[in-house]
């Protein structure tokens, strides 16, 4: 009788543990349920910047925080730019776009959305080019160039993210100023001639490029 009842006792403790577990995974399920907000940036700096050189550029990015300190993030611009250099003389211009996710290294308590941030990005451009210029060596070292029409080409790069975000007064807008590390990893090429230039990442004469944007956003 008296193993019968401890029997009963322990079936009916673990049963209660059991249930309380069940219960605490699905409160714990319930936290990580995404609630949509979204953050919406325009670069201005480069944006200013377009009006006094040769670079024409306009971007902007779109970004939700998903879960934790985890956010994703889409950009998308348009570049158009001029390559004269080294006896070069290109054009690009086109769309390009950029997909990724960054972490909240360090936070505000009283707005998380304040802080610094780093994440990361695949990029890539679908623009037209034109050479007007590039240099050939002739015989007797002598030196002249050669033209090539224009022709649509495809570049992807990987981009780094480092940043940080903090809000303007009381208001929904936020400044965000972030700096990009750019890796060349794959590219079109026209008659096997590398492109000087490349909508997004900017020049591409090397694989590794820097960008910088001063953006302002709003937080709907």
């Amino acid at each position: 009788m008296k193993i019968r009842l401890i029997f009963s006792l322990l079936f009916s403790t673990l049963v209660l543990q059991f249930s309380a577990q069940i219960k605490k995974e699905e409160e714990v399920k319930e936290k990580w349920k995404y609630e949509p907000n979204f953050m919406v940036g325009v670069d201005v700096l480069n944006t200013a910047v377009s009006f006094f050189s040769d670079r024409q550029l306009i971007q902007g990015f779109i970004s939700s925080k998903v879960k934790g300190n985890t956010h994703a993030v889409v950009e998308a611009g348009f570049e158009k730019n001029v390559y004269q250099k080294n006896g070069y003389d290109a054009t690009a211009n086109g769309p390009f776009a950029k997909i990724g996710a960054f972490y909240m290294l360090a936070t505000d308590k009283e707005n998380e959305f304040n802080g610094f941030y780093g994440g990361g990005k695949i990029a890539g451009s679908f623009y037209n080019q034109e050479y007007k210029a590039i240099p050939v060596r002739g015989f007797g070292g002598s030196n002249s160039s050669v033209s090539m029409p224009a022709s649509a080409q495809s570049t992807f790069w990987l981009e780094g993210v480092v940043g940080g975000r903090v809000q303007l007064f009381e208001t929904n807008f936020y400044i965000d100023v972030t700096m990009q590390p750019r890796y060349l990893i794959a590219t079109s090429k026209q008659d096997d001639v590398e492109p000087m230039i490349v909508p997004g990442f900017g020049r591409s004469s090397s694989s590794f490029n820097m960008g910088f944007s001063w953006s302002l956003a709003y937080k709907f």
